[in-house]
């Protein structure tokens, strides 16, 4: 990066706290660029949604993570101020390798959670979307299919509601029926993110980011709402209704 345009990212970062959060400005000084030139960015999207939508707002991505910063909202100045993909996709790069580590940003992002090809995959997909409007179109479109709005239907007394494989926060069904009675809970997890399943008064599966389990309890008629526990992942969409006839 030249050093007049140097001067003028880090002035973007002392005027947008959560982007100069991101990377400590020794790194940044580094280098902005990246490969990018052969990045797939449809591998980009699928892996950042499976490793990293759990915790980051992504609007294009339709991820809903709580834990970390929204990524959105994070370069919106600097995309404001006319930073190219090749800027942007060097500070995401660098915060793959070097995540900031602060209570206040998380803490719990491990370094290097994807490495060589794959984050520059995940660093140009990110940058050509971050902060823009409107929806992914193309292969981008179907990148990541979505599990939002398939009912799950009982089957010899068994409902089978997994987390989505693709990372986001979902189950693979969002409704469910059963007859009442006695009603077991089918749970797999295979996304790599911790999940798990639990009905209130009825039972639960353990947190764990791969595994199956299941819980079988009696059921009156009614309507019963199943969550996701771990902290943030039910009120970014992980919950479905169950109803009992």
């Amino acid at each position: 990066m030249p050093p007049h345009q140097w001067i003028e990212f880090r002035a973007v970062m002392s005027r947008a706290p959560i982007l100069a959060a991101l990377l400590p400005v020794a790194l940044i000084a580094a280098g902005c660029g990246g490969a990018g030139d052969d990045a797939d960015v449809v591998a980009g999207k699928q892996l950042f949604v499976k490793k990293c939508g759990s915790c980051h707002v992504l609007q294009r991505a339709g991820t809903k993570g709580t834990t970390g910063p929204n990524l959105d909202e994070a370069f919106q100045r600097a995309e404001k101020d006319g930073f190219g993909e090749s800027a942007i996709r060097g500070v995401i790069k660098k915060q793959i390798e070097y995540p900031n580590r602060s209570k206040e940003h998380g803490g719990i992002m491990p370094a290097k959670l994807v490495e060589g090809q794959d984050a520059d995959n995940v660093a140009t997909y990110v940058a050509s979307v971050v902060a823009q409007p409107g929806k992914d179109t193309g292969l981008l479109a179907s990148a990541v299919p979505s599990a939002a709005g398939k009912e799950a239907v009982a089957k010899n007394g068994a409902l089978t509601i997994d987390a989505d494989p693709g990372g986001q926060l979902l189950f693979t069904a969002s409704k469910a029926s059963a007859p009442a009675g006695k009603i077991t809970i089918n749970f797999a997890n295979t996304s790599g993110v911790p999940h798990n399943i639990a009905i209130a008064g009825k039972g639960k599966t353990p947190i764990t980011p791969n595994g199956k389990d299941s819980f079988t309890a009696t059921y009156a008629a009614g309507t019963y709402t199943y969550i996701c526990e771990v902290p943030g992942h039910a009120q970014a969409g992980m919950k479905g209704t169950l109803t009992v006839k």
